[in-house]
């Protein structure tokens, strides 16, 4: 799936595409492309280029993407332009450093240096450069959101203060869990013929699961299975796909197999306790709040809607 949970400062769905890039990365071999590169659009008097468009193509193969993922890179693109051009005028843009240390957490999250990495996107065809820009837009647009709608960053410690004093000064608890993800992969060429065996592999994988610890050196054996320590995740921070399945399944067991877009997956709990400090208490507050208040994309979108009526976008 990738549960998407590597612990990055930067927004949930781009973790979710983080993992997944990597899931796709290693289990395929690439040649480097070569673009060749003209103005393809200029949105706010900023150019994106042919280039700029077929590495975007490049990041979505890897995210399994499917459609036309030319219509779907070039609107991306401008639509980050559009995010970009507001955040520069609201001067909220995130820093180099930030987006290099984020870079480098998301490599090594995955077990890669920032060198192989970078290696890697280069052969995808994706580029380091055009990665980092994408991540700079994640962790920039949310900025500019929270300022406009009051709704973002962590919440300051007497708000935290005033909704426990709502429930009598009690922090609320929620469970913290150690997850591990397994995922037999299942290339799209392939899927027809070999899923089901792949389903029969997971399924026999997890009668056999004993601890976390044992994962890795148990899939050795196997083609093609990826594992990976997905770490410390709160409750309220579990995707809504895997929540119901994590939420059921005891310490030290298996939930049940899912087929995704990557092939055949499950996830391993490796441990779970409950917990009741600050951090806890916020991520139950904000779940209940979003919880309330609908989807909490909303704000996101009506903003982008507002600022694309404005945009000057000319298509060459």
């Amino acid at each position: 799936m990738s549960i998407g949970l590597a612990r990055l400062s930067i927004p949930v769905i781009t973790k979710t595409v983080f993992i997944l890039l990597i899931a796709a990365a290693t289990a395929t071999t690439f040649a480097a492309p070569s673009f060749a590169s003209k103005i393809a659009i200029v949105v706010n008097g900023k150019a994106i280029t042919t280039g700029d468009v077929q590495r975007r193509v490049k990041l979505l193969q890897l995210q399994r993407e499917r459609g036309n993922l030319q219509t779907k890179a070039k609107e991306q693109l401008v639509e980050e332009a559009i995010k970009m051009s507001e955040v520069a005028r609201l001067r909220a843009n995130v820093s180099d450093a930030q987006v290099n240390q984020s870079y480098a957490r998301f490599a090594s999250a995955n077990k890669l240096s920032t060198k192989q990495l970078s290696q890697m996107l280069g052969q995808a065809g994706v580029g380091a450069n055009h990665f980092k820009e994408f991540i700079r837009v994640q962790m920039s647009w949310p900025r500019v959101v929270n300022a406009r709608f009051n709704s973002g960053g962590r919440m300051s410690t007497e708000d935290l203060v005033a909704k426990m004093l709502e429930r009598g000064g009690q922090k609320p608890t929620t469970t913290e869990y150690i997850l591990q993800q397994v995922i037999f992969v299942v290339p799209a060429a392939k899927r027809k013929s070999i899923l089901n065996s792949r389903k029969r592999e997971a399924e026999a994988m997890r009668g056999r699961f004993v601890s976390c610890d044992s994962t890795r050196e148990f899939a050795k054996g196997l083609k093609d299975v990826s594992v990976r320590d997905l770490g410390r995740i709160m409750r309220p921070a579990l995707p809504p796909d895997w929540k119901p399945l994590v939420e059921k399944t005891s310490s030290g067991k298996t939930t049940a197999t899912k087929v995704t877009d990557r092939g055949v997956e499950f996830i391993a709990v490796c441990s779970s306790k409950e917990v009741s400090d600050d951090l806890a208490a916020e991520m139950v507050f904000r779940s209940e709040q979003a919880a309330e208040s609908g989807n909490e994309n909303k704000n996101s979108e009506k903003y982008l809607k507002e600022l694309r009526e404005r945009a000057r976008i000319a298509y060459k």
